[in-house]
């Protein structure tokens, strides 16, 4: 399996993962339920223990982590980096630990004045595409709960833009009258192209329209996978419609993986961009590797 030379970690709020790593190279890798907000402060080190422990045994461990981490609710505040600046802006955090010999080292997280904006993790895979596509300039899509569409220019990010689209489409399924009609799986790409461009072309509709994907179930027994696509494509077309400033025009590419990259490459080539999709979890890799990098010129 190779030795260990330090350890990569991506902690987030729900998850911690975690590579063993051999220079720039992963040769095992674990995963725990560990996130931030399972654990209070004294929680961290030993979560982080037991997922590793058997990686380092008694000897020293340098460790790097992105992620909510360091938050103001995390193991230890990393306090933000001010753009327009290199995505691993500022100074490494140092974890606080008892075990003799384990040094965590936390990255810290991006922000934005005007208009106020944050990142925390996002970050590292900027990073890591910077590594890998040396000289590139454009804009970057980072799907998830918080999609981030981030302008990147002469290896900085110059600004960026969050949206709340996944964090609203789980609130309607959620919260609202449309957890009648979102639950369950299925997809129908026809209604979600159909949506999306409603949505792109009369944003402001989107209340409107939404309320009509529950009518269409109580009146025409809309099925749940075409409700699901319809609701998706209207907060995405929204979203679109919003960031049209960062894309329009540019190179894009989309960090990420599984079914939200599809949807946005696709609903990207919709309005005609043929879009870069990257792996996110190569990309971490790539940011992790590069934090480590400054972290053996520093210390």
């Amino acid at each position: 399996m190779g030795e260990t030379d330090w350890i990569a970690v991506d902690w987030g709020t729900t998850h911690l993962r975690a590579w063993r790593m051999s220079g720039a190279t992963a040769t095992a890798q674990a995963q725990s339920d560990a996130g931030m907000g399972t654990l209070t402060r004294d929680g961290y080190e030993p979560a982080l223990l037991s997922l590793i422990g058997g990686w380092i045994g008694d000897g020293d461990a340098t460790v790097v982590a992105c992620g909510m981490v360091g938050s103001r609710q995390g193991w230890v505040e990393a306090p933000y980096g001010t753009i327009p600046t290199a995505p691993l802006s500022g100074h490494f955090a140092l974890a606080p630990t008892t075990r003799a010999g384990l040094r965590v080292h936390v990255i810290p997280g991006l922000r934005q004045n005007h208009p106020a904006d944050v990142m925390r993790g996002e970050e590292t895979q900027i990073a890591g595409f910077v590594a890998q596509n040396p000289g590139w300039d454009g804009v970057l899509c980072l799907p998830g709960t918080h999609t981030k569409w981030v302008h990147l220019s002469a290896g900085e990010v110059v600004s960026f833009q969050t949206f709340m689209t996944g964090d609203m489409f789980a609130a309607l399924g959620q919260a609202t009258v449309l957890r009648h009609s979102l639950g369950g799986d299925g997809w129908d790409e026809t209604a979600f192209q159909s949506a999306l461009g409603d949505s792109l072309t009369r944003p402001e509709r989107i209340a409107a329209r939404l309320f009509s994907i529950r009518a269409q179930g109580l009146l025409h027994g809309l099925p749940a996978g075409p409700a699901r696509a319809q609701a998706s494509g209207l907060l995405i077309g929204a979203e679109l419609a919003a960031a049209r400033p960062y894309w329009l025009g540019q190179s894009v590419a989309i960090i990420g993986g599984g079914t939200i990259a599809g949807i946005y490459d696709r609903a990207l080539a919709s309005v005609g961009l043929v879009a870069t999709v990257t792996d996110g979890t190569a990309i971490t890799l790539a940011g992790l590797t590069a934090a480590h990098t400054l972290v053996k010129e520093t210390t």
